[in-house]
C-alpha cells in the first residue's frame, strides 16, 4: 500500500515526479508563460536601477546637469513603477494558476480515494490520508508558486548581473564571483544534510496527525479507561521525534545562511579594497563600483533565497511523491470492462462454497454455502467473530472472495455494475454515521426526495421525533450525529436505507446498541419494511430474528445450522443453546431491574 511504502522516499528531486506535476499543470501552461514573461521584464527593469544611479554618478553629477538629472530620475521612477505593475500581475497570475492545479490534483485525490476499497482504509490511517489531501497539496502549491517560476526568475537575474558586470569591468566582474566555488560547496553540503532531516519530518508529522486522529476519535474510551496518561506519553514520543528532526533541518539552515552572509560580506570587502584602489587611481570611476557592489549583492541574493526554496523543493517533492502513490494505488475492488447493469434486484442471494480472509491465511468464513430466496426474510445469527457481518460486506462487494462465488440473482457479484447493485440495495449498520448538515440531508444524502415522502418515510421508522426539533426536517445534525440519541441516530439510519425503495434490505447489528422499547419499534418497522422485498437481517439478540423465515447459524466461519426459529429449538443444537443463553441473561436483567 502507498501508505507503507513512502517511509522509503528519499529523492530530493525526481524527473518522473516533475512529469507527473507537469501533467496537473498543462491546462495553464498559458498563465505561467503570461508570468515568466513578466518576470523576464521585471528583471530587466531591476537590472537597469544601478545602471542608471551609475550613470548618474559618472555623467550627470560631474556637469552638474540639473535637466540630465531630471531625465534619470523620471527614468528610475518609471522603471520601479513598470517593476511594481509586471511583478504584482505576475504575483496574481501564479497563485492564480498554481491554486487550479491544487483544486484539480485535491479533486482528484478525493474522487480516488472514494474508489478504494474498503481493505485500503483497513491498512492506512485516516489522519495519513487527510494530510495528503490537505497540506500535502498546499506543498505542492508552493512549489508552484514559490519555486518553479522563481528560479527561472534567479537563473535569468544570475545571468544578466553576469552580463552587465563583465561589459562594465572584467577585473572587478572575476573579483565580485571569486568567492562562487566555496559557495558552491558550502550549498552540496546543505541540500545533502536537509534532505534526510526534512523527509523524517514529514514522516513523523504524518504519524503526529494519524496519533491526534485516532485519540479524538477514541476520546470517550480513553477518558472511561483513564488512558489520559499513557496517550500522552506515546503522543509526547512521536512529538519529541519530530521536534528532534525539525531541529536537525533548522541546524543546517542555522549554519548555511550565516555562512552565506559571511561570502557576501568577503565579496564587498575584495570589491571596495580593489575598486576602491582602482577609483583612487583614476582607472575606474565611482559610479562603476557603486554598480558593482549593488550587482554583487544582487547576486548573492537569489543564492540566499536557495536555502529557503530548496525547503519548498524538498517539501514540494516529498509531497507530490506520496500524492502519486496515493493516486497510483490500484483498488483491490475492479469491475470488468462491460458489466452486467441490474435495473432491478429480485433478491436472490447465493453463496456457492465461500472462503474468505480479511488477512492472508486466517479465515473468516469457510466453505459457506446457503440460498436466499427472492422475497425471504432471513436472520443470520452467531457468537462475536463468526463472520456475520462479513457476509454484508461479500454481498456489497465491498470485499472479494478468496474462493467460490457470491451470487446476485443468478449472477456473479463480481460481473456486477458495483454503481447499480449498490443502488438497489439498503443498508442499516449496528454503528450509524451521520455526517454534519441536517436531519433532511442525512435522510436523502442529497438526493432529490419531496417533503411528502420525507415526512412518509418518517412515521413509517415511528421517528416523531423530527417533528420536536427545533426547524424539524432542516434541524441541525452536529459531527457524528452527536446531538441525537443513539435510538434517533438509528431510526434515521432506517429512514435513510428505505428512502431510496430499495429492492433489498440489509440490517448488520441494527438492533446490538438500542434499548428494548427501541428494538420493539425496529421490529414492528422490520415486519413491514420485509413486505415485497429479500431482507437480511444479522442480528446478535435472536429475539430480532425469531420471526424470520429462516435463521442461519454461524460458528467459527462455517454455517453450522439452518432452519426457522422452532424447527432449530428442536434441534437442540447451537442456536438452542444461544437460546438458552440468552433467555437467561434477560430473566436475570428483568429480575435485577424489579428489585431496584
Amino acid at each position: 500500500m502507498a501508505m507503507k511504502r513512502e517511509e522509503g522516499l528519499k529523492k530530493s528531486i525526481d524527473r518522473e515526479i516533475l512529469a507527473k506535476l507537469f501533467k496537473f499543470s498543462r491546462p495553464y501552461l498559458w498563465l505561467f508563460g503570461l508570468a515568466v514573461l513578466m518576470l523576464l521584464f521585471v528583471t530587466a527593469l531591476n537590472l537597469a536601477q544601478p545602471y542608471i544611479i551609475k550613470v548618474a554618478i559618472d555623467s550627470v553629477f560631474p556637469r552638474q546637469d540639473v535637466a540630465g538629472l531630471i531625465r534619470l530620475g523620471a527614468l528610475f521612477l518609471a522603471v520601479v513603477a513598470g517593476s511594481f505593475v509586471f511583478n504584482l500581475g505576475q504575483t496574481y497570475i501564479l497563485n492564480y494558476a498554481s491554486e487550479r492545479i491544487v483544486l484539480d490534483i485535491r479533486h482528484a485525490l478525493f474522487v480516488h480515494l472514494q474508489s478504494m476499497p474498503l481493505s485500503f482504509f483497513d491498512n492506512n490511517p485516516v489522519g495519513r490520508l487527510v494530510t495528503r489531501v490537505t497540506n500535502d497539496t498546499e506543498k505542492i502549491k508552493e512549489f508552484f508558486t514559490n519555486v518553479a517560476v522563481s528560479l527561472l526568475q534567479d537563473a535569468v537575474l544570475l545571468i544578466g548581473i553576469t552580463g552587465v558586470m563583465l561589459s562594465l569591468n572584467v577585473k572587478l566582474a572575476l573579483i565580485s564571483m571569486i568567492t562562487l566555488p566555496a559557495v558552491a560547496y558550502s550549498a552540496a553540503v546543505y541540500r545533502t544534510r536537509a534532505r534526510e532531516a526534512y523527509r523524517q519530518v514529514r514522516i513523523k508529522l504524518a504519524e503526529i496527525n494519524s496519533s491526534v486522529q485516532e485519540n479524538i476519535s477514541g476520546i470517550r474510551v480513553i477518558k472511561a479507561f483513564n488512558r489520559e496518561e499513557t496517550k500522552a506519553g506515546e503522543f509526547d514520543i512521536l512529538n519529541r521525534e519530530h521536534f528532534k528532526y525539525n531541529m536537525e533541518e533548522l541546524m543546517a539552515f542555522a549554519v548555511f545562511r550565516p555562512l552565506m552572509d559571511i561570502f557576501i560580506a568577503l565579496t564587498l570587502a575584495l570589491l571596495v579594497w580593489f575598486g576602491g584602489r582602482d577609483v583612487i587611481r583614476g582607472t575606474v570611476q565611482l559610479g562603476v563600483l557603486y554598480a558593482f557592489i549593488n550587482y554583487a549583492q544582487q547576486m548573492f541574493r537569489p543564492i540566499n533565497d536557495f536555502t529557503e526554496k530548496y525547503n519548498i523543493l524538498q517539501s514540494a517533492m516529498a509531497a507530490s511523491e506520496k500524492v502519486f502513490l496515493l493516486l497510483e494505488e490500484k483498488p483491490d475492488i475492479v469491475e470488468r470492462e462491460v458489466p452486467v447493469v441490474l435495473p432491478r434486484v429480485q433478491g436472490d442471494i447465493r453463496f456457492e462454497n465461500v472462503w474468505f480472509a480479511y488477512n492472508p491465511g486466517e479465515w473468516v468464513l469457510k466453505d459457506v454455502s446457503f440460498h436466499i430466496r427472492p422475497g425471504e426474510t432471513v436472520g443470520i445469527v452467531g457468537a462475536t467473530g463468526a463472520g456475520k457481518s462479513t457476509m454484508t460486506n461479500l454481498i456489497l462487494r465491498f470485499y472479494d472472495v478468496q474462493r467460490g462465488r457470491v451470487l446476485i440473482d443468478g449472477i456473479d457479484v463480481r460481473e456486477l455494475d458495483l454503481s447499480a447493485l449498490r443502488r438497489r440495495i439498503g443498508i442499516v449498520l449496528q454503528d450509524v454515521f451521520l455526517f454534519t448538515g441536517t436531519v433532511r440531508d442525512n435522510i436523502s444524502l442529497h438526493n432529490d426526495i419531496s417533503q411528502e415522502k420525507m415526512k412518509r418515510l418518517a412515521e413509517e421508522v415511528g421517528a416523531d421525533f423530527i417533528e420536536q426539533l427545533p426547524g424539524q426536517y432542516d434541524a441541525e445534525v452536529k459531527e457524528r450525529g452527536l446531538s441525537l440519541s443513539l435510538g434517533q441516530r438509528q431510526l434515521l439510519s432506517f429512514a435513510r436505507a428505505l428512502a431510496v425503495d430499495p429492492d433489498m434490505l440489509i440490517l448488520d447489528e441494527a438492533t446490538a446498541s438500542v434499548d428494548t422499547e427501541t428494538e420493539a419499534n425496529i421490529q414492528r418497522i422490520l415486519s413491514k419494511a420485509g413486505k415485497d422485498r429479500t431482507m437480511v437481517i444479522i442480528a446478535h439478540r435472536l429475539s430480532t430474528v425469531k420471526n424470520a423465515d429462516r435463521i442461519l447459524v454461524l460458528h467459527k466461519g462455517r454455517l453450522e445450522e439452518s432452519g426457522t426459529h422452532e424447527e432449530l429449538l428442536e434441534k437442540k443444537g447451537l442456536y438452542y443453546k444461544l437460546y438458552q443463553y440468552q433467555t437467561r441473561e434477560s430473566t436475570l436483567a428483568s429480575c435485577v431491574t424489579q428489585e431496584h
